[in-house]
């Protein structure tokens, strides 16, 4: 549908719809690059596309030549130059609220065998640590642990949690919809605003998340609760159903959103 004309120019409501898109899109890249040289390169490219536009538009056939040898130049220096702020805005995107959970395959399953196996620990008195890692790397912590790489089961985490098992002490590592690893030994905390009554477990799950974006589950042994660990906070006393609601609100998005 046609809403008027500029010139030749035929603006119809899919040309506003386009216009706005696009202005969006460039607004929100200036926004997480500005203060960095790719910010001030992205500047550069808009200038560049306006003035392809405007000299296309009068017929400067010379100029449009030229502006559009340079902007093909531009866009391929762009990305050379610039690949890691280009890597962490991929990685932005990926991580965000709505592509995490429009994508998670798997993930709803590993959150209810997760919760499904703390309620149960909890119901026996077992005490245990399940790190959910998110974006930050724990090749270390994983390497010094003992090696799983099994698909996430509430079974496999209660056995592995059994007092009567080899593996029980320590945390457990999840990755996606995989245990990497047990036995794994985590930083304590060394902050002085920790509960004294607070064990070893709260006081590992603690530090664990002061330095990474995990969330950090523990079952207490000795009063049968279950608290969540997440950016050097605790969240105490969660029952299985707020358990869940925390961890589909906060497993799948970044600690940098």
């Amino acid at each position: 549908m046609t809403l008027f004309k500029i010139g030749f120019l035929t603006i119809t409501v899919l040309d506003i719809v386009d216009i706005l898109l696009v202005t969006w899109l460039f607004i929100k890249l200036y926004t997480y690059f500005r203060g960095t040289r790719a910010g001030q390169m992205l500047v550069g490219l808009i200038i560049i596309l306006l003035s392809s536009f405007v000299f296309r538009a009068i017929g400067m056939s010379g100029m449009t030549w030229i502006v559009d040898q340079v902007q093909t130049v531009w866009v391929v220096a762009f990305v050379i130059l610039f690949q890691p702020e280009l890597r962490r805005l991929l990685i932005y995107v990926g991580t965000t609220r709505f592509f995490q959970r429009l994508f998670r395959v798997g993930s709803s399953s590993t959150i209810d065998a997760v919760v499904k196996a703390s309620i149960q620990m909890q119901e026996r008195g077992w005490g245990a640590i399940i790190v959910l890692q998110r974006d930050t790397g724990l090749k270390n912590i994983k390497e010094a642990g003992t090696p799983v790489k099994a698909e996430v089961s509430s079974p496999l985490l209660v056995s592995i949690f059994n007092p009567q098992s080899p593996l029980h002490d320590g945390a457990v590592i999840i990755q996606n919809n995989i245990i990497e690893a047990a036995q794994c030994i985590l930083p304590l905390t060394e902050s002085d605003m920790v509960d004294p009554e607070m064990g070893t477990r709260h006081r590992a799950a603690l530090g664990i998340s002061e330095e990474t974006d995990v969330i950090a589950i523990v079952v207490s042994e000795e009063k049968k609760r279950i608290s969540v660990a997440v950016n050097g906070v605790f969240q105490l006393n969660l029952d299985q159903y707020s358990l869940k609601r925390f961890l589909d609100e906060n497993l799948f998005v970044s600690s940098g959103e």
